[in-house]
């Protein structure tokens, strides 16, 4: 598979929605993951990301300016035991509580589809790192309408044994802006991963389109001690 330049891919595209990247630094000593959220709309534009427990929570920056919570309020990050769950909506509790009764990762997402957003039929993404006994793995997710007919959900999973140093992989909602919105395709895309978490997090932020970025969460994790270190970047201030 080709790499792409992750900056390139987001600066060059205006509305690639919410996205996932997991992956391995360049020195192979930790595991990497960050989200990050956009928005057209006054309400989804009005969230900032706040700490919560080992993980993160949408919240509205205004309250007053929130219409709607069901899609924009939830749990993008929380962590069980050793697993890191990342996801785009409240499916992160879903597999919280799935794994917990130790079901797998798609297991857990058997009983969620697609948001019920019409006409975008928003896909849902996920995405788990897994590390025990200084060894590191990750599979992402994805739900999402049979070619925009909600009739039909296609479900994907794509796992990642044994990462490579320096690599990592990245999903999004959507392929593109427009009206309704075009679902991702493809598998998760191929990209490189840097060593330094404050460069890495500058780089996406500075990458995702001025005025449809809202927050971003990035996680670099020690692979060998399980140690963490977490950077949130909220436009709303």
């Amino acid at each position: 598979m080709e790499m792409k330049c992750l900056q390139q891919e987001l600066s060059t595209n205006a509305y690639p929605g919410r996205g996932i990247v997991i992956g391995k630094t360049k020195d192979g000593k930790k595991a990497v993951t960050a989200y990050f959220i956009m928005g057209r709309s006054v309400n989804s534009r009005n969230r900032v990301f706040v700490e919560e427990g080992q993980g993160i929570r949408t919240q509205a920056y205004d309250p007053s300016k929130l219409t709607d919570p069901s899609l924009i309020i939830y749990a993008p990050v929380r962590v069980l035991g050793n697993k890191t769950i990342v996801t785009n909506g409240d499916q992160t509790d879903t597999i919280y509580e799935g794994m917990d009764k130790q079901l797998t990762f798609e297991q857990s997402l058997r009983s969620r589809k697609f948001e019920p957003d019409a006409p975008n039929y928003t896909p849902r993404i996920s995405g788990i790192l897994h590390i025990e006994s200084g060894k590191f793995n990750y599979a992402m997710s994805i739900l999402k309408s049979n070619n925009g007919d909600p009739s039909a959900c296609n479900r994907y999973t794509f796992a990642y044994e044994n990462p490579v140093a320096g690599e990592g992989h990245f999903i999004h909602t959507y392929k593109e802006d427009g009206d309704p919105l075009p679902s991702f395709e493809g598998e998760p895309k191929l990209v490189k991963i840097e060593d330094n978490i404050d460069e890495f997090a500058s780089m996406l932020w500075a990458s995702l389109n001025e005025d449809n970025k809202v927050s971003l969460f990035v996680r670099y994790i020690d692979i060998e001690t399980g140690e963490y270190e977490t950077r949130i970047i909220n436009k709303n201030q």
